[in-house]
């Protein structure tokens, strides 16, 4: 009975109950949907950000490492 149903099937039939029983809500969630995303980016800029800065933090010579013999 179920040999060939795929998932290509059950994504139709949840998009057509998702349109029959949940049309009046798909707004709200969309809406929600993009505000995620909206935080989930700015997140994970403020993180690229802080490693960026520890990076550059970290190649910044130290003043009690010996000089490598360049003179300005």
């Amino acid at each position: 009975m179920w040999q060939g149903f795929t998932g290509w099937h059950a994504l139709i039939i949840l998009v057509v109950i998702l349109l029959l029983f949940g049309a009046p809500k798909l707004p709200a969630l969309a809406r929600s949907l993009g505000q995620s995303m909206k935080i989930l980016k700015t997140e994970v800029r403020s993180d690229k950000g802080d490693g960026d800065a520890a990076a550059a933090g970290d190649e910044t010579p130290k003043s009690d490492e010996p000089d490598s013999g360049k003179s300005a």
